[in-house]
C-alpha cells in the first residue's frame, strides 16, 4: 500500500545537502519515510515506520534544490532514497516533473518492491537514473535478510527499467557469509550480464554504523556476530563481478 500524504507533499525522514555517494556528482538526497522491508543490516531503521517522518511541501523541496544548482554542476542533482521512496510514487511524479522543468538531474534509490502505474510513469518519464538494491539472489536468503517474500519483484522491476532503455545502477551489500559468496556473485552477474542499461554495480561493504539506532528503537540487531569485510574479501568480490559489469565500484 502507498503512503498517503497531504496533496503536493512528501513524507520525509531527513535531507542531506551535499551527498557524494548517492548517484553521480554532488547531490541533494531526500530520504523519504516508510519501508515495507526490515532488512537486518538497515542503517536507517528509524525510516521504516510508515507513520513517521515530517511532511514537506514539494515546492519547498524544489526551491531548495534550485538554490543548490550551482553546486550540482554537470553531473549532480537530486536523489530520493529512504526508507523506500516508491511508496510515494504518485507524489514523486510531481516532484520529479518540477525538477526536470528546472533542469535538475533526478535519481531514485530503491529496493524495487513497488511497480504500479504511478511508478511506471515516474520511471519512464521523469527518472534519469535508478539505483536498484539487489538484496539476495535466493528466495530463502531474501526472506532472511528482508523479512519479506518474493525476491522476484525486484527482478520484474529491473526488467521494466531495462525495457525502457534508461540508465540503471545496481547496488549490493557484501555481508560476509550471507551475500558475499562467490556462487551468489556469479549468479547475479549471469542474471544481469545481457542488460544494456546497467552502467555500473556499486558494492557496499558491510558496516554496523546504524546499530545504535536499533538499540534506541528497542529492536534486536541480529547481525552483531558478523565482522566487517576484509580488503581481500572486497577485492575478490570486485574481481568476480568485473567479468560481468562495465564498472564495479566499492563504496
Amino acid at each position: 500500500m502507498p503512503i498517503k500524504t497531504a496533496e503536493n507533499t512528501l513524507k520525509v525522514h531527513s535531507i542531506e545537502s551535499y551527498g557524494t555517494h548517492d548517484g553521480p556528482g554532488i547531490r541533494m538526497v531526500v530520504f523519504l519515510q516508510g519501508c515495507k522491508l526490515k532488512c537486518l543490516y538497515c542503517h536507517n531503521p528509524d525510516s521504516i515506520d510508515t507513520h513517521g517522518g515530517e511532511e514537506h511541501a514539494i515546492e519547498d523541496l524544489v526551491r531548495r534544490a534550485v538554490n543548490m544548482k550551482s553546486y550540482f554542476g554537470i553531473k549532480g542533482g537530486v536523489t530520493v532514497s529512504g526508507g523506500e521512496p516508491l511508496l510515494q510514487s504518485k507524489e514523486l511524479i510531481h516532484f520529479f516533473k518540477r525538477l526536470k522543468e528546472e533542469g535538475i538531474h533526478t535519481n531514485i534509490d530503491t529496493n524495487g518492491r513497488v511497480l504500479n502505474h504511478f511508478t511506471e510513469e515516474l520511471l519512464d518519464d521523469y527518472a534519469d537514473l535508478v539505483m536498484l538494491d539487489i538484496k539476495h539472489m535466493t528466495e530463502d536468503g531474501y526472506q532472511y535478510l528482508t523479512g519479506a517474500k518474493n525476491k522476484n519483484t525486484t527482478f520484474t522491476f529491473a526488467k521494466h527499467r531495462e525495457a525502457s532503455g534508461k540508465k540503471m545502477w545496481l547496488r549490493y551489500v557484501l555481508i560476509p557469509g550471507i551475500t558475499n559468496k562467490p556462487e551468489l556473485l556469479h549468479a547475479m552477474g549471469n542474471y544481469f550480464k545481457e542488460y544494456k542499461t546497467i552502467e555500473k554495480i556499486e558494492l557496499q561493504p558491510y558496516h554496523k554504523l546504524g546499530v545504535h539506532k536499533w538499540d534506541a528503537l528497542g529492536w534486536e540487531y541480529k547481525l552483531n556476530h558478523i565482522k566487517e569485510n576484509t580488503d581481500d574479501e572486497l577485492k575478490e568480490a570486485e574481481s568476480i563481478l568485473k567479468a560481468y559489469f562495465k564498472e564495479v565500484k566499492i563504496n
